[in-house]
């Protein structure tokens, strides 16, 4: 089912939306059980906050369990994935309104961002998985932004609460083996927003 994947390499960033870390790990063991080789990426903030969904150094040795792969977690480990040629797919998962404004932008001062900005220079696929409380607000036109350049790709998104924060939004997680697999054929998974 996922022809595309197998033996790819993937770098997994993970963003500050820590609600969504669990759904987001999910994920990467999905994509190793699939036979990914899959390299983690943190945000200084995924890396370095403690919150009520975990303690910083608990997600990166989950992240490292999982993959059996040091975590990059700063802007010079990330800046030779392009160069070098390191990856084949990059996945944001969680990607927040925070980073998703500094991808559309050209801002590059984390090592999610730079891990992005590094690898898309090969012209290789960088699939989004959202999570952020003003996708239908302030982020809108960033997300409008990114869908209009070549090689990213969104992963469906819903909104998650819209009784409660009726701007948010976030990634359907469980299709993000579906997006990257339709990222490597070119073309946007649809519909985009369930």
């Amino acid at each position: 089912m996922y022809d595309k994947l197998e033996g790819k390499r993937v770098g997994f960033v993970v963003c500050g939306s820590f609600c969504t870390f669990a759904p987001a790990f999910e994920q990467m063991k999905k994509l190793v059980a699939i036979g990914c080789d899959v390299t983690p990426i943190m945000s200084f903030n995924a890396s370095s906050i403690d919150t009520r969904f975990g303690k910083a150094r608990a997600h990166i040795d989950m992240l490292e369990g999982i993959t059996g792969k040091e975590v990059i977690r700063t802007i010079v480990d990330a800046e030779p994935i392009g160069p070098k040629g390191l990856l084949d797919i990059v996945v944001v998962a969680p990607c927040t309104g925070n980073t998703l404004a500094k991808l559309a932008t050209g801002i590059v001062d984390t090592p999610a961002t730079m891990a992005v900005k590094s690898h898309i220079r090969n012209l290789r696929p960088v699939v989004i998985a959202i999570a952020t409380n003003d996708a239908l607000s302030g982020a809108a036109k960033n997300i409008g932004i990114l869908q209009n350049y070549k090689h990213y790709f969104f992963v469906p998104m819903a909104q998650d609460d819209y009784e409660n924060k009726p701007n948010s939004m976030i990634a359907l997680f469980d299709l993000i083996p579906d997006t990257a697999q339709a990222a490597f054929e070119g073309r946007q998974l649809q519909p985009l927003i369930r």
